[in-house]
């Protein structure tokens, strides 16, 4: 089976970034709109710039497969949270699960939270896997639609 190995993430990695971030299923299982290119590339540029943020490209089989992060949500307490983008063409290859487990070898930080969409049963499956458990449910501000977005929080203590 082909490694997956993460890198720094590179200027040249972002439209890669965005057109994964466009896919509209993707969309519909992370409970997140896509943004549009300025928006995306905002966005970008802020998180590039902080460096506090730990930002890896997710590289399989020598393709980048997508991104995984890690930043401090101050609004909430200073958690540090973690997530991840894959390109659907990746999915279901334990890609995800592989990725972060090499991430949590590098992003020693504990606890460690994550917030996944209820219905994203596969990625509550990678956190599962690697260590985290659920420990919230609620039913936010919606994403995406005119109905709510049940969320799952999920952490990762030492």
């Amino acid at each position: 089976m082909p490694a997956v190995h993460l890198r720094d993430v590179l200027a040249n990695d972002l439209p890669a970034f965005f057109e994964q971030q466009r896919d509209p299923i993707a969309n519909q299982m992370a409970a997140f709109p896509a943004r549009g290119h300025e928006a995306f590339m905002a966005h970008w540029t802020r998180i590039l710039a902080d460096k506090s943020n730990i930002l890896k490209t997710i590289v399989f089989d020598g393709q980048l497969a997508g991104n995984i992060v890690s930043w401090e949500q101050p609004d909430v307490g200073s958690r540090r949270k973690v997530g991840y983008w894959l390109g659907r063409e990746f999915w279901g290859k334990g890609i995800a699960t592989q990725a972060l487990s090499l991430f949590l070898q590098q992003v020693t930080a504990r606890p460690l939270y994550a917030d996944v969409a209820k219905h994203n049963l596969a990625s509550i499956r990678v956190l599962q896997k690697c260590g985290f458990t659920i420990v919230a449910e609620d039913n936010e501000a919606p994403h995406t639609g005119d109905e709510g977005v049940d969320d799952v929080m999920l952490i990762l203590r030492d």
